[in-house]
């Protein structure tokens, strides 16, 4: 029953089908094919089409007839902000770019101190705690050789084996316990204090954040030039140009550190001995170039070289003159509210 049906349908409807010439098989699959094939031809051209014109943005600009005087005027409005907010770091007197207010850096690091006081507030050692008085010892003593005696300084000595220290901008002065037996004595922890010290002094947080403007721009224009992926160039300026630079930093932060506690009459030799205990106790280093910091092998060795200056430095330093007119200009400091 229901072959014949089918049948009888194809009878009737077979009419309408009806050319001059008529469709073979053969034939309707070859006009198929050739139709497949002109739609998978067109549809790859216009997809080839698409890609060429998403990829030839530097192309169709470097096709303009103005291209040379574009590049030569947006280069010269770049260097010429760049060049104008140079400026030199004190003691080292490198020349750097910076265009963040030492207000702005201040008004960050309020952000931080609050994040980390809220995150440590449990683990924050009180003042009459021995490791709590040591490091103020040393900070007073260091503090009249910074320069920086104007800014409220807080220590915060937190309870904690992690082997660090930082001082925010605005002298708000963290150490972890972790790090106090690598210092191994007032020396070493004069080194650490002074190298965090620097930092402020060099206003390296707001270098970081100005470089960080022209990374950002670096990586965009990265991105829309040769199509790489945001993600995969953000990594390539981050090695090339933003690690480097905080090596430098860091670099900057162990001579200016170095000079500071030298003339504060701090044992420059023991700047040695810390980075040779920590390179023992942090085995597993990554290489240099993937790292944020120099490695401790190569910190000694500049700090070798920069042993002579330290202890001409602290030679010429009248060490009694110096610790008793720094102790008075504390107290000075602290009975005014300024410190």
């Amino acid at each position: 029953m229901f072959p014949t049906r089918i049948l009888r349908s194809a009878t009737i409807k077979a009419p309408l089908l009806q050319t001059s010439q008529p469709v073979t098989r053969l034939h309707f699959f070859q006009l198929s094919r050739h139709n497949v094939a002109r739609r998978t031809y067109n549809g790859g051209r216009s997809r080839y089409q698409r890609f060429q014109q998403g990829s030839s943005f530097f192309q169709r600009w470097a096709s303009r007839p103005t291209f040379f005087y574009e590049v030569t005027g947006v280069g010269c409005a770049v260097g010429g902000f760049y060049v104008y907010n140079l400026e030199v770091v004190p003691v080292s007197g490198r020349r750097r770019f910076n265009i963040v207010s030492p207000e702005l850096e201040k008004g960050t690091a309020k952000e931080q101190y609050q994040v980390i006081m809220q995150e440590y507030q449990d683990q924050i050692l009180p003042e009459w705690d021995t490791r709590t008085r040591q490091v103020q010892k040393v900070l007073d003593r260091l503090i009249p050789s910074s320069g920086l005696t104007g800014e409220k300084w807080e220590v915060h000595v937190i309870d904690d084996p992690q082997k660090n220290a930082f001082v925010l901008p605005g002298g708000k002065v963290f150490v972890f316990s972790g790090i106090l037996p690598i210092c191994a004595g007032e020396d070493g922890l004069a080194v650490v204090l002074g190298h965090e010290i620097a930092h402020n002094l060099a206003h390296h947080a707001a270098e970081r954040m100005s470089s960080s403007l022209f990374l950002i721009i670096l990586t965009q224009l990265i991105s829309l030039f040769y199509g790489i992926p945001p993600s995969f160039s953000m990594t390539l300026t981050d090695i090339a140009f933003a690690r480097p630079g905080s090596r430098k930093q860091e670099a900057e932060a162990d001579y200016i550190g170095l000079m500071m506690m030298a003339q504060s009459c701090y044992n420059p030799e023991a700047a040695v001995g810390i980075w040779q205990r920590m390179e023992e106790s942090e085995r597993a280093e990554p290489p240099q170039f993937l790292s944020t910091h120099p490695s401790h092998h190569n910190r000694q060795q500049k700090i070798r070289e920069w042993l002579p200056e330290a202890r001409e430095k602290r030679e010429i330093s009248d060490c009694q003159g110096v610790l008793g007119y720094g102790m008075f200009s504390l107290q000075q400091s602290k009975s005014s509210g300024q410190y």
